[in-house]
């Protein structure tokens, strides 16, 4: 390995159990690149569109809520403990095994769920580029659940280099470029001087969303989702050359990168396309036909599929992440044995093939829950953020915890304020997920839910 050892990380490893396979360094760039694949995703751009100018207030409330403490919090726990399995290794130093795999199995899990609707985007959005109908149609958008989500499972199977080079090509392709040209194009399409369905430059009072009913201020949970996971990628920041100071020079980077595009994105959305057309996951293909126009179809028709190929970096960012800390967890003995094997590549294969299953099982479920394909998207969704928000309670405890049973620890990035800069930022960021756990229970006005029974029955059990 070309990549200097930490010590720490060479400590955790021997640790989890005896391991031998193939290591692989990766520089700065290419962490980055999986990061980005991992947290931003122009999928999200519609859903911002709901509340237009709104949409500002949601984002500087879902940085302030979340973006800020989560990515402090996380970069503070992977440069002190830059070992193999992240969040299931800060939460083990914390508490013990125990709360270790709990953490990192809802990590995990909330990913066989939430996946769904990334897998639904894709299918979706490649059905439009055909026939737009599709985009519509369930049983095509299952099949392409299936086919994408097995695939890129056996990428990953060849292991942490395959896995970083595809995923960060893919990103560059697929969600760089479409997101710089979707807002290029959109500015342009403005300066042109097209009519924009709602105003250019904001009023005041179109800056603040809609919360004449709580079910409008559900759609916070939207821009809370769109960061959530920026702490996934400290899974590989073993194989990151200088953690210390390259993992939080990637988390900052990719937190501007995110806010500015998230931003603008939503709002090109909100400018050129009609709320009450709006599909969720055909509303980019929307966008670039309103600014290229039937003349330049074809350009509309090769953006999606970068964004196609955008969404599957994603797929592949995600595949092998969460699921290497339950691996860890798993040669610790918190798994069977037969969870325990590796093949030649160090790729966890059992689990692998376990996880693909779990998916194609909550593929199913979208094909049968009643509504359209919206309802059901939205209702997954919120499944996946109810469930992921109690592993940031794991979180945000053990770094407080942290402070008091390992002071001595080095860190290369430390909160600042000691003790009481720790307690206020990571007990903010506590107390704003549980208002999110809450609010996510609530279906949004914007829409329709199917059933309030299979709303409930789904959100309010996302944490069993």
């Amino acid at each position: 390995m070309s990549a200097t050892e930490v010590t720490t990380g060479a400590v955790s490893q021997a640790t989890a159990g005896t391991v031998s396979h193939p290591k692989y360094s990766m520089g700065l760039l290419m962490f980055t690149m999986i990061s980005i694949g991992i947290l931003i995703s122009i999928r999200n751009f519609p859903t911002m569109a709901l509340v237009g100018w709104g949409g500002v207030t949601f984002n500087i409330l879902a940085a302030v809520m979340y973006l800020i403490p989560a990515a402090f919090v996380a970069a503070e726990l992977a440069t002190g403990w830059p070992e193999e399995g992240g969040i299931y290794a800060w939460a083990k130093h914390a508490f013990g095994e125990h709360w270790g795999f709990t953490a990192v199995w809802l990590q995990w899990f909330q990913l066989t769920i939430g996946f769904i609707g990334i897998l639904a985007f894709i299918g979706g959005t490649f059905g439009y580029l055909f026939a737009p109908s599709l985009a519509d149609n369930k049983l095509w958008v299952f099949l392409v659940i299936l086919v994408v989500w097995w695939a890129a499972t056996f990428v990953n199977l060849r292991g942490m280099k395959t896995y970083a080079r595809y995923t960060s090509w893919f990103t560059l392709v697929g969600v760089i470029v479409p997101i710089v040209v979707l807002i290029g194009g959109g500015l342009w399409w403005v300066a042109a001087g097209h009519a924009t369905l709602i105003p250019v430059i904001p009023s005041a009072a179109s800056l603040v969303p809609s919360l004449s009913n709580v079910n409008d201020f559900v759609l916070l949970v939207t821009f809370v989702f769109f960061w959530l996971g920026i702490e996934v990628s400290a899974t590989h920041v073993n194989d990151l050359k200088n953690p210390g100071r390259n993992y939080p020079l990637s988390i900052l980077f990719v937190a501007l990168f995110g806010a500015a595009t998230i931003l603008l994105g939503g709002l090109v959305v909100a400018w050129t396309v009609p709320v009450a057309n709006l599909s969720l996951i055909a509303g980019i293909q929307q966008t670039y036909a309103t600014i290229f126009g039937a003349n330049l179809g074809w350009l509309v028709t090769g953006l999606g599929v970068l964004v196609v190929i955008g969404a599957i970096a994603e797929v592949l960012a995600w595949v092998y992440g969460p699921i290497r800390g339950i691996s860890v967890a798993a040669r610790n003995g918190s798994l069977p044995k037969v969870f325990q094997a590796t093949n030649r590549q160090g790729i966890p294969t059992a689990l692998m093939i376990l996880q693909g299953i779990i998916v194609s099982i909550f593929g199913v479920i979208f094909l049968v829950l009643p509504g359209d394909v919206n309802s059901s998207f939205w209702e997954l969704f919120a499944l996946a953020t109810t469930v992921y928000l109690v592993m940031y309670f794991i979180m945000y405890a053990a770094a407080i915890k942290l402070r008091y049973s390992e002071p001595h620890t080095p860190r290369p990035f430390r909160i600042p304020g000691g003790k009481l800069g720790m307690w206020l930022l990571a007990g903010w960021g506590f107390a704003s997920m549980g208002f999110v756990f809450v609010i996510a229970m609530v279906p949004p006005t914007q829409i329709p839910e199917g059933t309030p029974l299979t709303y409930c029955s789904l959100s309010g059990n996302a944490h069993i």
